[in-house]
């Protein structure tokens, strides 16, 4: 037994322990500071903390005093696993548990004995050590969730708070597999991927607009509400929490035929959100590991989901908006553009009709010269194919906006749009310079999303150079999409306007709806892409659009 000055100094140190461990937020500081305090209590040779890693069957000294001591990370780990390893003498273990389960250990060793009690003497201090990571665990789940709400009170684009809740969950629970976020499309039996997040890599996800059939089994299951943990034992799903995973393996193992590289899932939490009483979408995060979660990240995952479904709630809400928004902007846009070729067309009408009318008359009274009439059967001709020209580019504009995703032809959908705006461009003395190399990949998106993005930028090029100007349009290749750059010398924006042009119905322009910007950018962000203006006033604007490829399996020419 300890004497009692030895658990007196035991307490007295225990005290000073939670004392310098109650103001630290970091988990790492709180294991070295532990440590330290250890080793130098029991008067050890050497001290470290360790962790074990999910399915990894070693531990990881995450702290060793002095410096590069060696230890057995296979005694550490079977210790941590609670499997009760011999322990050779002049060892000390105390397990640190995190997360409601054994999670790492304090280890000391000494060429002295320890004396009788001090084990138990370093169980105390681990236990502290627990407590401390423990509520470390938990002020950072009340920073995430705050960091979340403050996001949606700033109305962030939906996407960007769906992702922001994943970049929650995998500052939590440390899961090394995936994260996702899916809604249930109510127009069939299916949940559409609408954010994701891997573990091993940075890029976006390629997945993303998947769908997963489920069954009706699977929907009413969904329904109820529940969290749903799964484990992959001997290559089949097995639950540990909730229903059985048959009627949900289909969310368990992703979207068919749209595989991220990388080891499959060995466990699955699986979070139903309901709105009203009807399935509304699924919260998922995997681990590649079985057995990585338990009830703590179950609880965990539960607390989010009010979250997760007030960002599905303002996904439906934005999409509803932007359908309504953008058929009201393809009505001016159709309306603009009549009014924008009304002078040519009438123009060239007006070149043709006297020409027709002076050969008529040389008909009738037998005057007609061979030569003059080939010279005005051209400009006749020329007349009329400008009007074919601009027609046309008028019935493909109205005719593609109904058209869904397609994949993007860029170099198609610029020389479309030029036909329509060229004319135009020329009569104000606007020099169009292109760099649009034919063989660009495919972009997502629908050819109509772009021809629109490309109409409305073009055209408020053209109205900020009424007295000419030059106009550049190019294209590149830039790591998994291709960026497209409209520049022009006009007048440029005010900086005063510059963070508003992109807000619904703000507008500068005495007839202008306000709209174009704002659906550039809607359809950019559709795309999963980003849009930058840059701009100076006398100097003209720049407008930078990042569209990311389309997905193996589309190509530019389906559905065209």
């Amino acid at each position: 037994m300890p004497t009692d000055q030895r658990r007196l100094d035991l307490y007295v140190r225990l005290e000073s322990l939670g004392a310098a461990l109650k103001p630290m937020r970091d988990t790492g500081a709180a294991m070295r500071y532990t440590l330290r305090a250890a080793r130098e209590f029991f008067r050890a040779d050497a001290g470290c903390a360790a962790w074990l890693p999910h399915g990894e069957p070693a531990a990881r000294v995450t702290f060793s005093l002095p410096a590069g001591a060696p230890w057995d990370e296979a005694l550490l780990a079977a210790f941590i696993r609670e499997t009760h390893p011999r322990v050779p003498g002049g060892f000390l273990l105390a397990p640190v548990r995190r997360r409601g389960r054994s999670w790492g250990a304090l280890a000391l060793s000494r060429s002295a004995p320890f004396q009788k009690g001090d084990g138990r003497a370093l169980c105390k201090l681990a236990v502290a050590l627990t407590e401390a990571i423990e509520r470390i665990d938990r002020e950072r789940i009340i920073d995430v969730r705050s960091r979340i709400d403050r996001k949606i009170m700033e109305e962030l684009r939906p996407k960007d708070l769906l992702y922001q809740i994943l970049h929650g969950l995998r500052s939590l629970t440390r899961y090394d597999h995936s994260s996702a976020l899916l809604i249930l499309d109510a127009a069939e039996p299916a949940l559409r991927l609408e954010a994701e997040q891997i573990a091993w890599h940075k890029g976006k996800s390629a997945r993303i607009g998947a769908r997963v059939a489920l069954s009706p089994e699977g929907l009413a299951l969904l329904a109820r509400g529940e969290i749903f943990g799964f484990d992959r034992v001997e290559g089949r799903w097995r639950a540990w929490l909730g229903a059985e995973p048959e009627a949900l393996s289909p969310l368990l193992d992703g979207p068919a035929g749209a595989v991220e590289p990388g080891a499959p899932a060995g466990a699955v939490l699986l979070a139903a959100l309901v709105a009203r009483g009807t399935a509304i979408g699924a919260l998922r995060i995997a681990s590649r590991h079985p057995r990585s979660f338990g009830p703590y990240e179950a609880e965990l995952l539960d607390g989010f989901r009010s979250e997760a479904a007030i960002a599905i709630h303002n996904v439906h809400r934005s999409l509803s908006l932007q359908e309504r928004i953008l058929e009201a902007e393809r009505k001016h846009a159709m309306a603009d553009l009549a009014r924008g070729v009304s002078h040519d067309v009438n123009n060239a009408l007006g070149s043709a009709l006297p020409l027709v009318q002076q050969m008529l008359s040389d008909l009738k009274e037998g005057r007609l010269d061979a030569a003059e009439l080939v010279q005005d059967l051209a400009q006749v001709q020329e007349s009329l194919q400008l009007c074919r020209r601009i027609f046309g580019g008028m019935l493909a504009f109205a005719r593609h906006a109904g058209q869904g995703p397609s994949g993007i032809d860029l170099a198609r959908a610029v020389r479309g749009t030029l036909a329509i705006l060229q004319d135009g461009l020329d009569r104000r003395g606007v020099r169009v310079v292109l760099e649009v190399p034919e063989g660009l990949p495919a972009l997502a998106g629908g050819q109509s999303d772009i021809e629109r993005i490309l109409f409305n930028l073009i055209n408020n090029a053209r109205e900020a150079m009424p007295s000419g100007g030059r106009l550049s349009v190019r294209a590149r290749s830039h790591g998994s999409g291709v960026e497209i750059v409209v520049e022009d010398t006009g007048h440029g924006i005010p900086p005063a306007d510059l963070p508003r042009i992109q807000e619904p119905f703000f507008t500068t322009k005495a007839e202008g709806s306000g709209l174009g910007l704002s659906i550039c950018r809607s359809l950019v962000w559709q795309m999963n892409g980003d849009m930058a203006i840059e701009s100076e006033v006398g100097r003209g604007t720049r407008v930078r659009l990042l569209i990311p490829r389309a997905r193996p399996g589309r190509s530019a020419e389906e559905g065209a």
